[in-house]
């Protein structure tokens, strides 16, 4: 009885979530954008007296829903790599158009390509969704395998036409998406150190630590060789002198329980609201000193870098000409790390693709009116990162649909043509993007007349209200379940099974770090391009995904989750400190205590392994870096209660 009451407090639960509405704001400027991406290559179509090139070409304006805030260099070259996949998938569709298992094949080739390389390189957006949209509905048109290169064409020419409206922002704010992330960062550092003494310090250690790493990964994105901008490198130095107030902080605070001067973190408030103005002021920091009577030693020198990050932004162009050394990972490492076996995102990319071909295959095997529908619908459920996302899809799918198929059962009883499908494509896309951000179920009911809008429009179809009512729906369902049971039979507990294996391989290879860093390399080596370094990133950015991935599980096991999140906690901090350790200058360990690290590092990776509780090991001190032998053994201490659980 109690665990039948359980499992339905779960599933009201499920349902409650799917259905909240977030307090996000609205995206206005985005959202008109996007709409005006998608409904200009109609009307530039009707203008030309081609109202189908029109329709076709709208298909490219999907574009713009990839445009996020990232740095204009980065923003570039992910829109650069959509437009291709979408003219590259249209292609495809004209071309096995006439081969309904060569389209269910081909579907999910596309769908687990593109959940790889967006899992793996982390881009946000809709990901696959408008891949296999646009290959889709490209197969429900007129078959003409003769039009793939015009098809393609008129596609390639509405994206770039979407590139070149993302890009407009550029001329205005061409480093605003930096500017946001080191503004975030320091007013993170300020919530620090008004946490300093108190219970949510570690809490706000760990915020730092997440916008330093969103900082470093904006920056670097955002770095280009041929164009470096005063304003860029000031931002690089800000970001750099984050670092050394952190660290300081850490190092000379975390065990300090007195009460900290609120003048500090109101200090380094004001760097974070004077990033973006033309003309700062630089801080009085003398006065602040004479005005205070618990100003000592540590507290001087933490002024004395928080006063450097303040000039960064007043101090001459001469003063801050200098290379700017951006450390980065090529794409073809970051998608060798995620093409592993233990990989989250490799097996997600698996499983998305098996089951649209199964989807792709039933529903053309049963002669569904317009079979594409069926995978498009267990693309869209299966588009949630964990399996509770994807049942909240499934209902918000659900729900949306249904509302839709009415509105859209309304716009295609009147007949829509020419410019009038032109105004409604921009005002259902500009709908459905302002309240993306509130609740997918919401953006269903204005994104599911769209897309039957442009379906419809391009195959030539008609326009009942039992038609919709009746195909749309059992096409919505059925695709649905689908792709819900595949997620279920498949992916129930992938991830957290894989917990303890990607666990012991990260603190080996945190190991071989410790060893590359503290050790006799000899001349020539650079720690920072090392391949310990790369190994170590990769293995912990797939445990970080795994982990994610295991918190969306059902059912889960939430007492777990909590043991294991303070072991990625402390992972994430000592990965953190060898990062930086690679940068400066260390000392060369003995024989005997780097034998004592690597003794201590391999006993905790076999009892994660073996899910057994470490024995407790002396960690020796490291000179100059006594912040990293803190971190192994809370490290230590963290592993032993996670193996208890």
């Amino acid at each position: 009885m109690t665990e039948q009451t359980t499992k339905n407090s779960e599933l009201l639960s499920v349902m409650k979530q799917a259905l909240k509405v977030n307090k996000k704001p609205f995206p206005w400027v985005k959202a008109f954008s996007a709409g005006l991406a998608a409904s200009l290559p109609i009307l530039i179509g009707l203008l030309a007296g081609h109202l189908d090139y029109g329709l076709i070409a709208a298909m490219g304006g999907f574009t713009y829903l990839y445009v996020f805030d990232v740095p204009y260099a980065q923003k570039a070259k992910k829109l650069l790599f959509v437009i291709l996949g979408l003219t590259l998938v249209t292609a495809l569709g004209t071309l096995v158009a006439p081969y309904p298992l060569a389209i269910a094949i081909v579907m999910g080739l596309i769908g687990a390509a593109a959940i790889f390389m967006f899992g793996a390189l982390r881009i946000a957006g809709p990901s696959a969704i408008f891949f296999v949209l646009v290959f889709a509905m490209t197969t429900g048109m007129p078959v003409q395998p003769e039009d793939a290169l015009l098809r393609a064409g008129l596609v390639f020419s509405s994206g770039m036409l979407s590139f070149v409206i993302a890009m407009l922002g550029w001329f205005f704010k061409p480093h605003g998406p930096e500017t946001n992330v080191v503004k975030r960062l320091y007013e993170e550092l300020a919530s620090l150190l008004e946490s300093v003494g108190t219970e949510t310090f570690n809490e706000a250690k760990h915020r730092v630590m997440s916008a330093l790493r969103d900082a470093d990964h904006s920056l670097a994105a955002g770095y280009i060789p041929w164009r470096k901008t005063d304003y860029f490198k000031r931002l690089y130095l800000l970001n750099s002198q984050a670092h050394k107030i952190f660290l300081y902080i850490v190092e000379n605070f975390s065990d300090d329980h007195r009460e900290q001067q609120p003048e500090l973190a109101k200090s380094v408030h004001h760097i974070a609201k004077t990033l973006d103005q033309k003309n700062p002021m630089v801080q009085d920091y003398k006065n602040l000193r004479q005005s205070s009577d618990k100003i000592d030693e540590k507290i001087e020198l933490l002024l004395e870098r928080i006063y450097d990050a303040d000039a960064i932004m007043n101090e001459p162009a001469s003063r801050i000409n200098q290379d700017i050394p951006v450390n980065k990972q090529s794409i073809l490492q970051v998608l060798g790390g995620a093409f592993d076996k233990n990989s989250i995102v490799f097996i997600t990319a698996l499983r998305f693709g098996f089951v649209t071909i199964i989807a792709a295959i039933i529903a053309y095997e049963f002669g569904f009116a317009r079979s594409y529908w069926v995978p498009l619908s267990s693309v869209a459920v299966m588009s949630g990162f964990s399996i509770v996302a994807t049942y909240h899809r499934g209902i918000q799918r659900a729900f949306g649909t249904f509302v839709g198929i009415l509105i859209a059962s309304f716009i295609l009883s009147i007949h829509p043509s020419g410019y009038l499908i032109a105004l409604f494509v921009l005002i259902l896309t500009f709908i459905t993007e302002l309240f993306i951000v509130k609740n997918y179920g919401l953006a269903a009911l204005f994104f599911t007349p769209n897309a039957l809008l442009m379906a419809e429009s391009t195959s030539q179809g008609g326009f009942s209200f039992s038609y919709f009512a009746s195909a749309r729906i059992i096409d919505v369902m059925i695709g649905s379940l689908i792709g819900l049971m595949g997620v279920w039979m498949m992916g129930r507990k992938s991830a957290s099974s894989r917990l303890p294996h990607l666990i012991t391989k990260t603190i080996r290879s945190q190991s071989q770090l410790l060893l590359a860093l503290f050790s006799n390399q000899g001349k020539g080596f650079d720690a920072t391009e090392s391949r310990e370094l790369r190994k170590m990133r990769t293995n912990l950015n797939n445990l970080n995904i795994l982990y994610n991935t295991a918190a969306g599980e059902v059912p889960v096991d939430r007492k777990a989750l909590d043991y294991y999140w303070s072991v990625l906690y402390s992972m994430n901090s000592l990965s953190y400190l060898l990062e930086n350790g690679a940068t400066d200058n260390r000392p060369e360990l003995s024989d005997e205590v780097l034998a004592q690290l690597l003794y201590v590092c391999e006993s905790m990776a076999n009892a994660a392994s073996r899910k057994r509780i470490p024995t407790f090991q002396e960690v020796p001190p490291i000179e100059k870096f006594p912040s990293i032998q803190k971190e192994i053994i809370a490290l230590q201490k963290s592993l032993r209660n996670e193996a208890s659980v």
